[in-house]
């Protein structure tokens, strides 16, 4: 006879076979980081060839966004104007890369290339990781020491200095004037993660600059709700289109600090790195969140489940992603069937909560290798069709006009639909990217269906899977400006 645990079990995994109707608008992301060193010293040509490997499997993973990671300690990833080029580029801080290339610009036009978003990932605070032996002498610290303090043989840019404020607005609007971003994204490191019997040293910085604060933590959370806000004030003047958001730490606020916080046990946004992301969020200073949850259902001191719900029910003002951490949801047995790991039951969970739009996946090189059959779920089950980006209508919400002369055309031997780009006034309603669906004779004309996009491109045209002309279908064409709005159809039948 089935036990009760055994019938769970079997249910669960013929839910997890099953293939569900899918949204047809999901943040799907990925972080590239540098700081693991998986490019330190890699050479121009080696480091291309690995970007693009990890490129197209994450296109076929369906991932329709990129975070990757620019600026990690003060220094660069790309062509900066201001700070030296990294060491974990180049092996050496400060030392360009040879044969030259940029990289954010290479991943800009690549990204684009496929269809998907990049944002520029930036740490806006640290200056030095604890591995880094020495700094260019173009580096701040090397410039202007009395602008940092040192904590736990990190070097930190002092977020009391309003100089420093100032100087990181410069930097990110050195990006959004220079390169075709679509997003700026910050992570998780704020003031210093606390380390027990190390205290911050900023008093001084608060006795000479405490604008009426009496409590040094409510001024440390002013620091950073100031950075914050005129970070999203400058991308707004600049660039309007371009997205700004915030990876925080999993816990915002335990329950035994604030009524309101989850019932987690952990290092606290709010109190312990100052970052105060529910005012970011309802202030409208940040326009998406992906929050780390990166530990396992059932863990004792921050549990997936009680974090994934309290950020829905809390953090609902703006976009809101799940960070979700490859290697730990796939070492992890699933609470009812340990013969499977967590994969399933937190992508089910996360889909079935309203105000979860997405998720993000740490680290994109662990999807990349396939970590536990990770990307094999993506491709069969939740990206198993393509999806647009969640609408942002707080930004704009106008949508573009519908392309034209929208037909088919023998060219080399290949049928290709191609189309035209419509006219536009201002750059947010400019078309930058196209989605081809195809419907066969009989089927209803329904765009919002995930599973009849085809491609989702920034080329006018697309190549038909020409079959003799024996098959007769639809294809629709609409446009997407920079917020991924879209446009009304354009239709036309197609034999194959």
């Amino acid at each position: 006879m089935i036990k009760l645990k055994e019938l769970l079990a079997i249910v669960l995994l013929l839910l997890c076979m099953q293939t569900f109707a899918q949204p047809k608008r999901e943040f799907r992301g990925a972080w590239i980081q540098c700081v693991n060193g998986q490019f330190q010293g890699m050479g121009t040509q080696q480091m291309q060839l690995t970007l693009t490997q990890q490129l197209d499997e994450l296109q076929r993973c369906g991932i329709n966004a990129i975070i990757f990671q620019v600026r990690p300690e003060g220094d660069a990833l790309y062509a900066s104007r201001y700070e030296p080029w990294s060491r974990f580029l180049t092996g050496v801080q400060g030392q360009a890369p040879n044969p030259y290339w940029d990289p954010l610009e290479w991943m800009v036009k690549e990204c684009h290339r496929r269809g998907m978003e990049i944002h520029a990932w930036l740490n806006p605070y640290r200056a030095k990781t604890k591995g880094t032996q020495a700094l260019a002498s173009t580096h701040q610290y090397i410039q202007h020491p009395e602008r940092f303090f040192w904590y736990d043989e990190m070097i930190i840019f002092d977020p009391g200095q309003e100089i420093n404020r100032k100087y990181f607005c410069t930097i990110i609007q050195d990006i959004v004037d220079r390169y075709d971003v679509d997003g700026i994204h910050i992570d998780d490191y704020f003031y210093p993660y606390p380390v027990p019997g190390i205290s911050i040293p900023d008093e001084n910085t608060f006795a000479v600059n405490s604008r009426g604060f009496k409590d040094i933590a409510d001024w440390r959370r002013d620091n950073v709700n100031l950075l914050i806000k005129e970070i999203h004030q400058m991308i707004r003047i600049k660039k309007p289109w371009i997205k700004f958001g915030v990876s925080p730490f999993g816990i915002y606020r335990n329950q035994r600090s604030d009524s309101r916080g989850s019932n987690t046990n952990g290092t606290q946004n709010y109190d312990d790195l100052y970052a105060d992301i529910l005012k970011w969020i309802d202030e409208g200073w940040v326009d998406y969140t992906i929050p780390q949850i990166y530990w396992e259902i059932g863990h004792n001191a921050a549990d997936y489940d009680i974090l994934i719900r309290w950020w829905n029910r809390f953090a609902s003002k703006r976009p809101l992603f799940i960070g979700q951490d490859v290697m730990r949801t796939v070492r992890a047995a699933d609470p009812v069937n340990p013969t499977i790991n967590q994969m399933f039951r937190k992508y089910e969970l996360q889909r079935s909560l309203n105000n979860i739009q997405g998720s993000c996946q740490w680290p994109a090189s662990s999807v990349v290798e396939n970590a536990g059959g990770y990307a094999d779920v993506l491709k069969s089950r939740y990206h198993k069709f393509l999806a647009l980006q969640p609408l942002m209508p707080f930004i704009d919400g106008k949508a573009p006009k519908k392309v034209s002369k929208l037909k088919p055309v023998w060219i080399d031997g290949d049928y290709v639909l191609f189309w035209d780009a419509p006219k536009y006034k201002d750059e947010m309603n400019r078309a930058v990217r196209y989605v081809v669906y195809q419907f066969f004779r009989g089927e209803k004309i329904d765009l919002g269906d995930a599973s009849k996009i085809v491609a989702i491109t920034s080329n006018n045209f697309y190549k038909l899977p020409y079959e003799h002309g024996v098959k007769q279908c639809v294809y629709v064409v609409t446009a997407l400006d920079r917020m991924s709005n879209e446009s009304k159809a354009a239709k036309k039948k197609v034999r194959l």
